[in-house]
């Protein structure tokens, strides 16, 4: 199975979370499977939805009256006028839109998609099953992977609406993943218990799990915890690398 490993921890190395990184990836290579890490630190990953990323909903699935009012000749001509020489770009561009019909612009809206965002796409695509392994913080991910899911798990790619989506009902969202299964690897500060009688492991399991993953087509999602790491004794945290390395053999 081919598997892709999102990592998330803002320490170069040395943390918790990179030893149970190593005894993943030694337990995916001992089951067989081939494996890509993305550490999203380490190739700087941006977070951050921005206007650009938009161009994944220039997409001509999308209800023509919906279409209409994104306004992406507006927008094409704003993002345009931007900058040195912005008046005479901006020029350009409008004799450019004069020219073509919508789906043409839509065409090259799309073409102009965030590279970065496309290139994590492609390694999605490549990948059987996906693996996420980071810290609990504030109950989600830490910022850079819940962005890298904001950005990655785009429109077009990881879930489409039918019209009564896009009229405000969950109902239809079309999964579009491939995705065969995913598990969840993360570390908490609090105990199983405090967060089992919070009921803040169901929340974060019907969350994490159900629309991150399961919404968008992954039939098979895990969450696996290995709770208050920094307070637990060397023996405990032994046991829990040795487990990471059986989820990956296992996977």
């Amino acid at each position: 199975m081919n598997v892709l490993v999102v990592f998330s921890h803002p320490k170069r190395k040395g943390s918790f979370n990179h030893a149970v990184l190593a005894e993943l990836t030694k337990g995916l290579a001992a089951g067989g499977h081939n494996c890509e890490v993305v550490n999203l630190y380490g190739i700087d990953f941006d977070p951050v939805f921005r206007e650009r990323d938009y161009a994944f909903f220039a997409d001509e699935s999308i209800p023509g009256d919906i279409l209409e009012t994104m306004g992406w000749r507006n927008r094409i001509l704003e993002v345009s006028g931007r900058g040195p020489f912005g008046f005479l770009k901006r020029f350009l561009a409008n004799r450019w839109l004069r020219r073509r019909t919508l789906p043409q612009i839509l065409r090259e809206v799309r073409r102009r998609a965030p590279r970065d965002v496309v290139e994590q796409q492609q390694k999605v695509a490549w990948a059987d099953g996906l693996i996420l392994v980071s810290p609990i913080i504030w109950m989600h991910y830490p910022a850079i992977m819940k962005g890298w899911l904001e950005r990655v798990f785009s429109y077009g790619f990881a879930y489409s609406l039918t019209p009564e989506g896009w009229k405000g009902s969950s109902a239809g969202r079309v999964p579009l993943l491939q995705l065969k299964k995913a598990l969840s690897i993360n570390t908490t500060f609090f105990t199983q218990e405090n967060y089992r009688e919070s009921g803040f492991q169901d929340a974060m399991s019907k969350l994490l799990l159900d629309w991150n993953l399961r919404y968008p087509g992954v039939p098979e999602a895990e969450l696996v915890c290995f709770h208050a790491v920094s307070a637990v004794g060397e023996k405990r945290r032994k046991l829990y690398l040795e487990e990471a390395f059986t989820l990956g053999k296992e996977f």
